[in-house]
């Protein structure tokens, strides 16, 4: 899968998500060692805890639980403190995030886990945390990077692997993710739910914020319906009449999906059908914020609309990818869950 240069918005002011900082452990400690999901302080979001999966904006807040469907959401790169590596070594003792950072743990629980697991939280959501790659380490040559991202993924996959001894107990589940863990998200379903019996159990995924070149999968379809299952969605979310040069240099196609109609074709869907993004403040989102339509590789938004907009020049969008169809996706979650409890049902 592609590791496209995403980072560079994560110093965008669009939302509220960003906000904080952290301390580099000490190196050379024990900060550094692979998490034991035995230990419910490894999960960023767990059903057994209270944790900023289960918020949900004051208007969209409903008493339905069903816990009889997961989610496993792998959160983005929130290790982006520039002096963690500054003249350091390549080496994973400084290129990977400690899970025992409190400061990192707290922002990536205020910023991921409230913006974008939570779309996800009329189901049990499970978010592990992992020994992240620091965000400069998509700017280096993979000869470098390789071991920084391996390691990553060695906790996503272990992290998935509990889950599925300890908690699954046969349940649908539903994959998401965004930006470097949509890096994480495509490989785990390459190498443990595509053409296996865990496909039978997913309901889709929703791997979001990197490219999906259209070759990346063996035999995953994309989901070109709203109601479709077993399938993958995904997105890269620019201002409308915006694409980087990077975008244009890419050799190979990408699948992008229309987070408003959740279809393929180029028709631009108007901003009165979207269902609601969630911006600065989480308890007032707002419902016809913004229009979007695929073009290329990407998708295409409309300026999001909120109190000081005017002076919102930004346009890459990608911290947004989630935030922006907030609503949109919470309520495909629920037609894909029905329509795939149908099909079992026949």
């Amino acid at each position: 899968m592609i590791r496209s240069l995403s980072y560079l918005l994560l110093t965008t002011l669009l939302l509220q998500s960003c906000a904080g900082s952290h301390q580099l452990p000490d190196a050379g400690t024990a900060s550094r060692l692979a998490p034991d999901y035995h230990e419910l302080g490894m999960w960023a979001a767990h059903p057994w805890k209270k944790d900023p999966s289960d918020s949900t904006p004051r208007p969209y807040i409903t008493n339905r639980k069903d816990t009889m469907v997961d989610v496993f959401f792998i959160h983005p790169t929130t290790y982006t403190q520039d002096d963690a590596v500054a003249n350091k070594p390549y080496t994973t003792q400084y290129w990977n995030a400690s899970v025992l950072d409190a400061a990192l743990n707290s922002k990536t629980d205020e910023s991921s886990i409230l913006n974008q697991a939570s779309p996800f939280n009329v189901y049990r959501v499970f978010a592990p945390r992992y020994r992240q790659a620091h965000i400069h380490s998509f700017s280096l040559p993979d000869s470098i990077a390789g071991p920084f991202f391996d390691t990553a993924y060695a906790d996503v996959k272990n992290a998935f692997e509990y889950y599925l001894e300890h908690f699954n107990q046969g349940r649908p589940f539903i994959i998401a993710s965004h930006s470097q863990g949509t890096l994480h998200a495509g490989r785990l379903i390459k190498e443990m739910i595509e053409e296996k019996p865990l496909q039978q159990q997913m309901v889709a995924a929703y791997i979001i914020g990197l490219a999906v070149p259209v070759s990346y999968f063996k035999s995953l379809p994309l989901c070109d319906s709203p109601d479709g299952t077993g399938c993958f969605v995904s997105w890269r979310t620019y201002k409308k009449g915006y694409e980087p040069q990077r975008v244009l240099a890419e050799k190979e196609p990408s699948h992008v999906v229309n987070p408003i109609s959740w279809r393929t074709d180029k028709d631009w869907v108007s901003r009165k059908e979207q269902k609601g993004a969630v911006l600065y403040r989480f308890n007032k989102p707002k419902a016809s914020n913004v229009g979007a339509g695929i073009h290329g590789n990407v998708l295409w938004s409309d300026k999001p609309r909120f109190f000081g907009n005017l002076f919102f020049t930004q346009k890459n969008y990608h911290i947004g990818d989630i935030n922006l169809f907030w609503k949109d996706i919470r309520d495909n979650v629920d037609l894909r869950v029905e329509a795939y409890r149908a099909k079992r049902s026949q």
